[in-house]
This record gives C-alpha cells, sequence and structure tokens, in this order.
C-alpha cells in the first residue's frame, strides 16, 4: 500500500484498516499525512463496467451530492490495479448508518435523492440498471422451482401484473435518468438528522426515477410486516417533492412502482439464495422480507393517502 500511494499526491501511509461490510467489493479505511480516505478493490465489476459509476460518483460530488469523490492519481486517473484488481480511493465521509429511521430520518433521504436525481440529469454517459425489468423477466422462470405453492403463485401473478401494466402503456412518460436503485438504510450515512453520505453506488443505472424512490420508501419506510408507515412515508414524499415535484404520470404509476421495487428485491434475495455464482461468498438477506412488502403493497392497492 505504501508503494501504490506514491501514485497520488495525498501525503504518505499513517494507517490501513479492513472495513468488514464490504458485500460486492473489499474496501479499506486508508488514513495519510493529508486526509482520510476510502480504498475499494473491485471484485465482480470488470475495469470495462467501473467507468460508468466512478464518473458517476465524480460528477454528482462535483454538483454538491455528498457521495465518495474518486481521488484522482498522478496520471489524472481514477482507477488504479492493486493486487492485480481494479482499485479506487475516494473521500471518506462522515456518519453512520441509521436502521431505526424517524420521519425526520426519512424527509433527509427523500430530499437528497430528489437533489441526486435532479443533478443525474446532466451526467452524460448510459447504462441500463443492471437489475431492472429486463433482469426481472430473466430470473423469475429460473427461481419459480424453488418456491412453495404460495409463493409461486405469488410470484407469476405479480410478473404477470408487470409486464402486462408495461407492455399496456402504464409507465409512458414516465420521467427517467440515473438512479441509485439501492438507496437502503444501509448505504446512507447519517450524521443526526441530517445526510454525511450516500454510498454504494455499484446497482446504479438508468431507470424511472419513481423506481428509485420506490425503492428507497420501501426500506426506509415499512414496517416490520411490511407495511408503510404512514409519517415516515409521507416526510419522504413530501421532502421529494419539494425537491423535484412529481408529473401526472408518476403520481398514477405510484402504486405500480411500490409493487416493481418490491418485486425487484425479492428477486433478487431469491437468486442470491437459491443460485449464487460458484465459489461466492454472499451475505444471504431473508428473501421473505421483500415477499411480505409486495403482499402489503398488492393488498393496499390504489388506497395510498400520500399519493
Amino acid at each position: 500500500m505504501r508503494d501504490w500511494l506514491k501514485n497520488y499526491s495525498i501525503g504518505h501511509l499513517l494507517s490501513l484498516e479492513g472495513i468488514p461490510a464490504g458485500i460486492e467489493n473489499t474496501n479499506y479505511f486508508v488514513d495519510t499525512s493529508n486526509g482520510r480516505y476510502v480504498l475499494t478493490l473491485f471484485e465482480k465489476l470488470t475495469r470495462a463496467e467501473l467507468p460508468f459509476y466512478v464518473h458517476l460518483m465524480a460528477h454528482l460530488s462535483r454538483h454538491g451530492i455528498p457521495c465518495p469523490a474518486p481521488i484522482a492519481d498522478r496520471d489524472n486517473e481514477y482507477l488504479g490495479t492493486l493486487n492485480g484488481k481494479p482499485a479506487m480511493l475516494a473521500t471518506r465521509l462522515a456518519g453512520k448508518s441509521q436502521m431505526a429511521p424517524q420521519a425526520p430520518h426519512c424527509a433527509a433521504v427523500g430530499g437528497m435523492l430528489a437533489t441526486m436525481h435532479v443533478a443525474g440529469q446532466s451526467y452524460g454517459r448510459r447504462f441500463a440498471n443492471p437489475r431492472g425489468y429486463d433482469w426481472w423477466r430473466a430470473a423469475a422462470p429460473q427461481l419459480l422451482g424453488f418456491l412453495d405453492a404460495d409463493d409461486r403463485a405469488l410470484l407469476e401473478s405479480e410478473m404477470a401484473f408487470q409486464i402486462a401494466a408495461r407492455e399496456g402503456g402504464a409507465c409512458a412518460g414516465l420521467p427517467a435518468g440515473v438512479v441509485h436503485a439501492d438507496l437502503f438504510r444501509d448505504n446512507c450515512l447519517m450524521d443526526g438528522e441530517r445526510i454525511g453520505g450516500i454510498i454504494d453506488f455499484y446497482f446504479a443505472g438508468d431507470d424511472f426515477l419513481l423506481f428509485d424512490l420506490a425503492v428507497t420508501m420501501n426500506d426506509w419506510c415499512s414496517d416490520e410486516s411490511g407495511e408503510l408507515v404512514a409519517d415516515r412515508a409521507e416526510a419522504m414524499l413530501e421532502a421529494y417533492r419539494d425537491e423535484r415535484p412529481l408529473t401526472d404520470a408518476e403520481h398514477g404509476a405510484w402504486p405500480l412502482m411500490l409493487r416493481a421495487a418490491a418485486l425487484r428485491f425479492w428477486l433478487s434475495r431469491l437468486y442470491d439464495f437459491h443460485l449464487p455464482r460458484d465459489g461466492e461468498m454472499v451475505h444471504k438477506h431473508d428473501p421473505k422480507r421483500f415477499r411480505d412488502i409486495l403482499r402489503a403493497r398488492i393488498h393496499a392497492g390504489d388506497a395510498l393517502p400520500w399519493q
């Protein structure tokens, strides 16, 4: 590490500490004589895939979003190679994850998400959401054989509903752009009731902005049974709309997108649980969490007071 840091103008190494929370990548805290940074070794994404994510973080950081700002080396490159893997240094952010959020936390996240969506509109690189609609259609048939009769029926019916909605034009005219697509509580650092940092952009891509809001709300604003907590959901939505008002099309598609966001994470958790890649060590989240959220959104229908 001392040798590798000679490629950068950030001082000499003081300490190096592994971060145990990483799932997709290997991360370290790096303290130097000039400041505090985070080193990421990319374990899955290839060097060809990484520029979309790295330059997105640089773009958002320049627009005032508190996200990791990549550090350029002496050749003005963000990506280096360490231990034979693509590697990047980025700024270290303040705060810690808030796993028991209240309405003020949800409001802060909603406002920041909208600001991020607006800033992302001027980002020039395009890359489809890697676990978006096309991935759902490919993954769902592979998972049906692992499910009991009730869960199989739920997955089949929800996929049919989502396909019919999309082909029937329910998503026509929805604003799209770069989305985080994984803004769960553990990917946001809170400093009191303000946002200290948004992290882990490695599921980002192009999708409907409303879908990103639904993903965020389903995690931050759901209770243990999967039902939305009204004051948290209302706080998030109001703060979001203060920064980026929703269109009429988005109001109409809101129940659909909440279901779509729940389906996406039920599918991905089922996939990671039943079909992990060979040799892959994955922190396996319980798929039932998002199955229950999906059921709650289906049961709620259009009866959402915060539309």
